[in-house]
């Protein structure tokens, strides 16, 4: 922010409008292009567990190997629940063998916390915490114990900025990685465990989660055996060894397979566009804008107070203008959900208020799928709500 720019003056609305305004976390925006008529092919009315239906299964995962430049050995399979499945799926079978370091900086980070100290009851856990904004202290990371952390917090848009920092040893790398997958890059010779979900970076439908497990993980999945119960759809080994065929298309439980048709599509342009750079390349374009907006906002800043960490796809912004900080707690709360009703009541933007565990604020999805042009035209909008807003709530 430039505490010595210009304040706004007139609430005039800007002139040009994003021409697609869904900026929303998760759903996210379809593919540039993108129209019903990519599921007309679709597999409907038929078993997924039929040829051509597990075909395209499998086809989902070995795009997705592709593009994400997955290690020689890693499985991947598709998994019920999104990535709260997939990443539950990996701590119910993984954990316990050792003690478990866990960070949190956001409210997903929370989330799995809660699942380990509250719902497993692991007695050795080491939780590193941070306040919305920052990272934990990475060097208290011990490469003994396992290990469970975001890549990138989606809730508080502060990304790690790169994995130099997770030590060597034998406990377990567990990434949950849903808003970072196909936009950032993520050093699998140092994680164990990767997931993430169809409705983030490529714009895919809800309700379908993606495993990935190196061979050190499968190794672990096959020597030890949890002591709690372990619910059909978190099942993974059979007599010992792990289930193949859940890694080949094989899924638990029963596919869209409409969905599994749109995730096909936003994969194939994924990969006709130039792959994981170009996908990288587009999710920081978009940050860019945003960095060169607030640079010269007299009202905005960045969440996250480090610009290595600043996140490329969930862009969080706070309000510091002495005017908001002035205001009463719950006269700040409204402030952005004011912003981003206004703002859909005039078609720019939706659904970017900021998540509700988050500091007041807005939430800009930066992801893949997301013009840099529209999020260009978007800011100007963001300056002419705020105005107005402020000339609201002042008058």
């Amino acid at each position: 922010m430039n505490p010595t720019a210009r304040p706004l003056t007139s609430v005039q609305p800007p002139a040009v409008k994003p021409q697609n305004p869904n900026f929303s976390s998760g759903p996210c925006a379809k593919r540039p292009g993108w129209s019903t008529e990519v599921l007309s092919n679709a597999f409907l009315g038929r078993s997924h567990r039929a040829r051509e239906g597990k075909a395209r299964l499998a086809e989902v995962i070995e795009l997705s190997k592709r593009l994400l430049g997955l290690p020689e050995g890693w499985r991947l399979a598709i998994v019920p629940a999104s990535d709260t499945g997939a990443i539950e799926m990996a701590l119910w079978n993984l954990l316990g063998p050792r003690g478990v370091d866990m960070l949190a900086w956001e409210s997903f980070g929370s989330a799995w916390v809660t699942d380990v100290v509250k719902q497993l009851k692991l007695s050795d856990v080491r939780v590193l915490k941070a306040d919305y904004g920052s990272l934990p202290d990475l060097s208290a990371v011990d490469g003994e114990r396992d290990l469970v952390f975001t890549w990138n917090g989606t809730t508080s848009g502060v990304r790690l900025p790169d994995g130099d920092w997770i030590p060597e040893g034998p406990g377990l790398k567990i990434c949950d990685a849903t808003s970072a997958v196909f936009a950032m890059d993520l050093p699998y010779d140092r994680l164990d465990v990767v997931t993430w979900s169809w409705q983030k970076v490529m714009g895919g439908e809800a309700a379908h989660g993606m495993l990935a497990l190196s061979p050190r993980a499968v190794e672990r999945m096959e020597s030890y055996q949890p002591e709690w119960p372990m619910p059909k759809i978190f099942r993974l080994t059979k007599g010992g060894k792990l289930d193949e065929a859940v890694f080949e298309g094989a899924t638990i439980n029963t596919p869209s397979m409409l969905c599994v048709e749109d995730q096909l599509d936003s994969l194939r342009w994924g990969v006709e566009i130039g792959g994981l750079p170009a996908l990288k390349a587009r999710a920081e374009a978009n940050l860019s804008a945003v960095a060169r907006w607030v640079s010269t906002s007299d009202w905005a800043d960045f969440l996250a107070t480090e610009p290595s960490q600043r996140s490329c796809t969930s862009i969080c912004i706070k309000i510091v203008s002495p005017w908001f900080t002035a205001l009463s707690e719950k006269e700040q709360a409204s402030v952005p959900k004011k912003i981003a009703a206004l703002l859909e009541a005039e078609g720019v933007a939706y659904d970017i208020n900021g998540y509700r565990d988050a500091p007041p604020g807005l939430r800009l999805w930066g992801g893949a799928t997301v013009d840099s042009g529209d999020m260009t035209r978007l800011l100007p909008w963001l300056d002419w709500a705020y105005a107005a807003v402020q000339g609201e709530m002042s008058a």
